[in-house]
């Protein structure tokens, strides 16, 4: 198959070109860093570079495809978050209806069945929308849920301060997966025959705060690490004073508030949907003690 790949070689989009390469089919990644142009082609596959918010750009990156994997960048610019992640979402679908690709696998996120109360999932809240627009294209929104890797974004709090912590309560459980996992559904997804529009959530494992500090602070020689409770207030006060953007830590904070109120991973619970992730928390605190 003939699949456009967006998202670069990131943390998805990377494993997600490796793989399919392996499996015999022709790629097209989509970078906005000329630098990036001949690692994408040492790999095998043919790099465009240009902006994700071109959408004749993206047109002519995705003709001839089969399929497109669609993700738009995390935190585009410092304000205006969710309108700029919906803006970008809605070119590619420009460059998707332009270029006639009738297979779209979009890397969306649990949560973004709701209107409100997700923080930055709401962007991709208004990209499912405007899928769900579109004729003659079968689409499958993978909604992932909270990514391992976030995590690495506390090392320096518990370095500073020897706690963990957040919004969230210490027993709210906690949808995680691992970019690997996301990379494999999106494989298994994109040469998947497909009517019309389809969810599929993609979980690693289910973990609550406190059991996850567990994991790290075994892994990293700290088995006496605490899960620290913040309030709404404080926990967006101590991003910003940690030096994290104004919106990004209202969004954030608003995001911590939906997991701990159970509205955000509702419809994957009440829906029944399984663990399909391999990567466990045990797993991920290795790579979390290597990166620590």
């Amino acid at each position: 198959m003939k699949i456009a790949i967006t998202g670069s070689l990131g943390n998805v989009a990377g494993p997600l070109t490796k793989k399919l390469l392996a499996e015999g089919h022709q790629l097209t990644v989509i970078s906005s860093s000329e630098d990036r142009k001949k690692d994408i082609e040492a790999l095998g596959a043919a790099a465009a570079i240009g902006s994700i918010t071109d959408a004749s750009f993206l047109a002519r990156s995705f003709s001839g495809a089969d399929a497109v994997f669609a993700m738009t960048p995390p935190n585009l610019g410092l304000q205006n978050i969710v309108e700029n992640t919906a803006a970008a979402g809605k070119a590619i679908i420009e460059g998707v209806k332009q270029a006639g690709v009738k297979r779209v696998v979009l890397l969306s996120s649990i949560g973004a069945d709701l209107e409100d109360g997700t923080g930055p999932i709401k962007g991709l809240h208004a990209i499912e929308n405007a899928y769900k627009e579109l004729e003659g294209v079968n689409v499958t929104f993978l909604r992932a849920g909270y990514f391992y890797i976030n995590f690495n974004n506390s090392i320096p709090m518990i370095q500073h301060s020897g706690i963990l912590g957040s919004n969230l309560d210490a027993d709210t459980q906690i949808q995680l997966v691992h970019p690997k996992d996301i990379a494999a559904a999106a494989a298994e997804e994109l040469v998947k025959e497909a009517s019309g529009i389809n969810v599929r959530y993609i979980v690693s494992d289910v973990k609550t705060p406190a059991e996850i500090t567990t994991a790290f602070g075994n892994a990293i020689g700290k088995p006496e690490l605490p899960w620290i409770t913040f309030s709404d207030a404080d926990n967006e006060q101590g991003m910003v004073q940690a030096g994290v953007p104004a919106e990004i830590a209202s969004l954030y904070t608003e995001m911590g508030r939906g997991l701990r109120e159970g509205n955000i991973q509702a419809d994957f619970i009440n829906s029944g949907h399984s663990i399909d992730g391999k990567v466990k928390l045990e797993d991920f605190a290795k790579e979390f003690a290597a990166a620590f």
